[in-house]
């Protein structure tokens, strides 16, 4: 079985991370949507509500699962068995940041693969940091999130 993760915090869970996801199902047997858990880390949504939307958003797609993990990515891979992580790409910055992990990553878990996906120009200013901004300042999300995120 071809399983592959897709980690981060979804604080929120954004239309760029939804394509993307969407346009890897084919790829895979099973895609874990994995929440990493960073006990020091602030978030804006808790949890619940940040699992919840991604279920909601994804409900159609049954190879989909959202899980919730501490510690290294690298190591709930193992816990799984999965053999990918899928990371997008939104520039240049995003590439010198993501092969640093990705190189770190195989040099811990040699059978890990990253794939490396381009964001779709319409969704590459789009970022939860910039969304969780326009949310503190009143303004509309609804064109960046998903049909599935009720503010």
């Amino acid at each position: 079985m071809k399983i592959g993760i897709f980690p981060g915090s979804f604080d929120p869970i954004t239309k760029g991370h939804e394509d993307i996801i969407r346009r890897m199902i084919p790829l895979f047997d099973k895609i874990y949507v994995a929440i990493g858990n960073n006990g020091t880390k602030k978030y804006m949504f808790d949890l619940e509500k940040r699992m919840k939307w991604i279920e909601d958003t994804f409900s159609d797609s049954p190879s989909i699962e959202v899980s919730t993990y501490e510690g290294l990515t690298v190591d709930f891979c193992r816990e799984i068995n999965a053999k990918f992580i899928i990371r997008g790409l939104r520039n240049s910055n995003d590439f010198e940041y993501e092969k640093s992990i990705a190189q770190m990553n195989q040099m811990m878990y040699p059978d890990l693969e990253t794939v490396l996906v381009y964001t779709r120009p319409e969704y590459a200013s789009i970022s939860s940091t910039i969304i969780r901004d326009i949310i503190k300042n009143f303004g509309d999300t609804t064109p960046f999130l998903p049909s599935g995120v009720q503010l």
